[in-house]
């Protein structure tokens, strides 16, 4: 009967794959539905969890009331309250009239926060005081109101770490997490990152009349299985989407594939040094993983380069984009100086943990970089919240 309705369940929201991990999430999902209960959905940026509150709210006693999607992390900290609250005409600059927030245009339906974890602890006692009571006050108002909005939180932030480090409240975790939902990233859903490829390719063929969808031989379509997948879902489609667009062959071979893959790394690498030595790395590790990567990439590509420069045939450089040999010798004298710096930051990445802002700085900076200073395209890519990496991006001097 389960499996039945799983399937029912795909079918419905178009979702595609078989892993374990993924059949579980939405077997709890189906199952805490008709529950009353706040459920807190967690996993990767681009891992799909916008997909589980909307299937808790259409399984539910509220489906035929108000759905509202919220996320936390791109409303300003200045007008947060003010978005789920309402506010009172006056109450601050701008504020000509007065407005009702999501609480209000949701009662009796389903408020779906994602990236709770990015709210402002002032606004965490506001939401903390309505999960607890139903009771809220709008922004300049002194009247109490009532609503009854169930929600459905998510978030990638490790909640633990966010806690320990006065970030998030605890007593609001606990109230939000009655339910907890696990959503699985990408590169550990094997044989369903190939499905969704092939899914994703079709939809474009069939939406934009090609001659065929793209496919991937047999050596592209392990490299596509071996890839990391920061960007989970959402990443995977924009390389489908891309490819069906933009490659001349139907038929991808694994150089051709590579060409779209930022890092072109494995799923697991082994980072050596004590991560207890400073408090600060937990947080920053898949920063330093992603820029470690990418450094790795660079000071081949310059070993190549130097290589044809000096009539050296280059060793090939399975999954990595192909180098371009500088055109002269003179030109790879100048190549000392950078490939001695990118071999220095590659060896002390690793074990040189002590300067993680300036890892996280170059990581940003390389993401804003690649996505062309789209800050929501390198926000998705890296697993930040947009907010985060707008203060960070201030912060670091980027914005310049």
């Amino acid at each position: 009967m389960i499996q039945t309705q799983l399937q029912h369940i795909k079918q419905r929201y178009g979702i595609v794959g078989n892993y374990e991990g993924l059949n579980r999430a939405l077997e709890v999902a189906l199952k805490i539905a008709p529950v009353d209960l706040s459920v807190l959905v967690t996993g990767e940026n681009g891992a799909g969890k916008e997909i589980f509150p909307r299937i808790i709210h259409e399984h539910s006693a509220r489906r035929a009331r108000k759905y509202f999607a919220v996320n936390c992390g791109a409303i300003p900290e200045g007008t947060i309250d003010s978005e789920l609250f309402g506010h009172e005409k006056g109450a601050f600059t701008g504020a000509i009239e007065s407005r009702e927030g999501y609480f209000a245009a949701a009662d009796g339906g389903t408020l779906f926060l994602d990236e709770v974890g990015e709210l402002p602890l002032s606004t965490q006692a506001r939401l903390l005081r309505v999960l607890e009571t139903g009771e809220y006050i709008s922004v300049g108002s002194s009247t109490v109101r009532r609503t009854d909005v169930r929600i459905v939180a998510a978030t990638n932030v490790d909640m633990d770490q966010a806690i320990a480090r006065g970030r998030f409240r605890e007593d609001l975790y606990y109230r939000l997490c009655a339910v907890r939902i696990s959503v699985p990233p990408l590169r550990e859903r094997g044989m369903d990152i190939d499905l969704l490829f092939r899914k994703f390719a079709l939809e474009m063929s069939e939406k934009y009349r090609m001659p065929g969808p793209v496919r991937l031989d047999e050596a592209a379509r392990r490299l596509l299985m071996a890839y990391a997948w920061p960007g989970n879902v959402r990443q995977l489609r924009n390389v489908a989407e891309n490819m069906s667009v933009t490659c001349e062959e139907r038929l991808v071979t694994a150089d051709m594939l590579a060409r779209y893959l930022p890092q072109a790394a494995p799923r697991q690498m082994v980072v050596s040094g004590d991560a207890s030595a400073d408090s600060e790395i937990d947080g920053k590790l898949g920063l330093l993983y992603q820029l470690f990567v990418e450094l790795r990439h660079d000071v081949d590509a310059l070993k190549a380069r130097m290589g044809a420069a000096a009539g050296q045939q280059p060793a090939p450089q399975i999954g990595l984009l192909p180098a371009q040999p500088f055109a002269g010798a003179p030109a790879a004298a100048g190549f000392d100086g950078e490939l001695a710096e990118a071999e220095e930051l590659v060896e002390a990445a690793p074990g040189g943990v002590a300067r993680m802002d300036d890892v996280e700085r170059e990581t940003i900076r390389r993401a804003l970089e690649r996505n062309r200073g789209n800050r929501k395209l390198a926000a998705s890519e890296i697993g930040m919240s947009e907010r985060t990496l707008y203060r960070k991006i201030k912060a670091y001097g980027l914005d310049k």
